[in-house]
């Protein structure tokens, strides 16, 4: 076992080369030069322009720039933006929590609402609302995020004015950032001052659209996923024992079927943890969300390559070490996976 982690971990360091490896690429091959988005494209001095280049580190050769960026990555320094002039490990800081109340809200409620609709599905295999569950999850898992982001401000927001249309929170509300958590913040700060649930449920008012959007794709991929997963055990010989026991069919499906069940499930659960942060950047753009993926749109249209390769490396970095402790966990539940693994 221990021969594998090591094994992973090293894998993890390769990957997260070859993102900051392509970041970096990648990020230079933008059209757009970020010192004459800072300076102004009108009437700038060729002596300040290059004043600026030479301070920002890019009068540099590529390579000579990019050994620099890991020597400064290996000792922690993801740079400075060169927009707000702070550092990006801050600015990161600062937005993850928004973010992660927003993954982890579509998450639960993706879960709690995919797993029994999958079970039901395996149980009444081929009847009506199968089907029907099945052809509306291949539209879920199908349907572009920013259309049904809208298709949802348009019903609950413009027409019946139900929940706000963008933002985290109502401006006159001064929110304890105690956790970053807004929903955690500001039900504990009820709760200490005693100054009613109004800047609770403002939040939680805020979070909903934004949550039930970004959630319809993990919603649809874990009900399949469960069903497919519960069919596959429903299927073997000591199942039809149990039946044959005379155990009720509720026993046999929750003691014998589900657990079994449970491990290709909370694998994709985990994958799906760690990818939250990266579904979030169409979300967010759309509800303004403040979080992470409206801070690296915004970082890409401004040219700011510290926030950029910095943003992606550490939102790899969640989702690649996320991927490992799944894998491992998996392989833990599973002794024939490390007898292969060996």
């Amino acid at each position: 076992m221990l021969s594998l982690v090591l094994k992973k971990i090293f894998g993890l360091f390769a990957t997260l080369l070859g993102v900051a490896l392509m970041t970096f690429i990648l990020v230079r091959l933008v059209p757009g030069d970020p010192v004459m988005l800072l300076i102004g494209e009108r009437g700038a001095d060729p002596a300040v322009y290059l004043e600026m280049k030479q301070k920002l580190g890019l009068d540099q050769p590529l390579p000579k720039q990019f050994i620099s960026y890991l020597k400064n990555i290996s000792h922690g320094d993801l740079g400075e933006s060169i927009v707000s002039h702070r550092p990006v490990i801050e600015e990161f800081s600062e937005r993850f929590p928004a973010t992660m109340e927003l993954g982890l809200l579509a998450l639960l409620w993706a879960v709690v609402l995919g797993i029994p609709l999958g079970i039901y599905c395996a149980v009444y295999r081929g009847k009506t609302f199968d089907q029907l569950m099945t052809s509306i999850s291949l539209v879920g898992y199908s349907m572009p995020i920013f259309w049904w982001g809208l298709i949802l401000i348009i019903i609950f927001s413009v027409k019946l004015g139900l929940t706000p249309v963008s933002g985290r929170i109502n401006v006159l509300f001064e929110i304890p950032t105690w956790t970053g958590f807004y929903l955690l913040d500001t039900l504990q700060k009820s709760v200490i001052e005693t100054d009613g649930f109004a800047p609770f449920k403002s939040a939680l008012s805020h979070l909903i659209l934004p949550a039930l959007c970004m959630g319809t794709i993990p919603l649809a991929v874990i009900t399949r996923m469960t069903r497919s997963a519960l069919l596959e055990v429903l299927g073997e010989d000591y199942i039809r024992t149990a039946h044959a026991k005379g155990n009720s069919m509720r026993r046999v499906l929750w003691v014998h079927a589900f657990r079994n069940a449970l491990i290709p499930i909370i694998t994709i659960l985990g994958l799906m943890l760690g990818s939250v942060v990266t579904g979030a950047i169409l979300t967010e753009n759309i509800f303004s969300w403040p979080g992470l993926g409206k801070w690296m749109v915004a970082s890409v249209t401004a040219r700011d390559y510290p926030v950029v390769q910095g943003g992606v490396l550490l939102i790899a970095s969640i989702i690649v070490i996320t991927n490992m402790l799944t894998d491992l966990v998996y392989i833990w539940a599973n002794p024939k996976l490390q007898e292969n693994n060996h």
